[in-house]
This record gives C-alpha cells, sequence and structure tokens, in this order.
C-alpha cells in the first residue's frame, strides 16, 4: 500500500456558469457530495460555493485517480440534483475543472478561504477568483476554463 498525502483544491461550476444552486439547498447537496466522497474512502475537509459553482478541499484514497473521482462526484451529484426539488434549475456541471495541489501546512488556509465563499463573492466576481488562484498557482489563464464544450 501507497503512503499519500496530497491535497486538492477542487473548483468546478455549473454548465454556462449559470446560477442554479440555491444556497437556501446548498448543505443538502454539500452533504450529498460528502457521502459520495467518503464512500469513495476520501476525506473532505471543506466544501462550500456560491450559485453558479463549488469548492472542495479534499485528499484522494491512493487507488483513486483525480479524473474519475471528479468524473463520480459531478455525475452523481447532478443525477442527484435532478431527482430533487431542490435545485429546479439545475442542467448539468461544465465538463471543465481546476485541481490545485496544496501541502498539509496550507489545509486551515484553504479551509478558512472555502468557508468564506459568500463573504468573497461580495467583492470577487468567480472570474476574477480563478484568475487568481490560476496566478497564485502558475497557471496560465488562457481562457480554456470558461469554455463550454
Amino acid at each position: 500500500m501507497a503512503y499519500t498525502q496530497i491535497m486538492y483544491h477542487l473548483v468546478f461550476r455549473t454548465k454556462y456558469s449559470r446560477k442554479v444552486l440555491n444556497l437556501e439547498n446548498s448543505e443538502h447537496l454539500y452533504r450529498y457530495i460528502w457521502g459520495v466522497i467518503n464512500n469513495k474512502n476520501c476525506h473532505l475537509y471543506q466544501i462550500n460555493g456560491m450559485e453558479d459553482h463549488i469548492h472542495i478541499l479534499t485528499s484522494l484514497h491512493q487507488s483513486i485517480a483525480l479524473a474519475d473521482f471528479i468524473k463520480d462526484v459531478k455525475i452523481s451529484s447532478s443525477k442527484w440534483m435532478k431527482t430533487t426539488d431542490l435545485f429546479p434549475e439545475f442542467t448539468n456541471w461544465s465538463v471543465k475543472y481546476a485541481a490545485l495541489t496544496y501541502s498539509y501546512k496550507e489545509k486551515n488556509i484553504i479551509i478558512n478561504y472555502i468557508k468564506r465563499q459568500r463573504e468573497h463573492h461580495k467583492a470577487v466576481t468567480f472570474k476574477n477568483e480563478v484568475t487568481k488562484l490560476f496566478e497564485e498557482n502558475g497557471i496560465i489563464d488562457d481562457g480554456w476554463f470558461w469554455e463550454e464544450t
């Protein structure tokens, strides 16, 4: 068995960045996603978001590939949202996502950042937030994240 200590800060958005994730029902979505993550033997440190996107801080079980993990979270949560009345305008997640890695020493900083999403977005747009995250992590923002395929 391998030992890993990789923390992923995942950010993904709704298709076309539509504001369809009702904040008053978001805790139900976050609990559902936590269940998906837990069933994969992964660890959820924090989840939060806005009407058009979510942030997740997690570590993956060493047997799970990142792309498979995100695909499973998106598919499962998408199906679940479509079977409830909690998110009637939701159609799909965007295909794109951001996965940023952080060290264990940065865990509390990222947890607090994710916790403060609603406060943060009173002053910063989602696009500006992603641009800044990319810059801080040495990623050139070429617009790819915002394209729909």
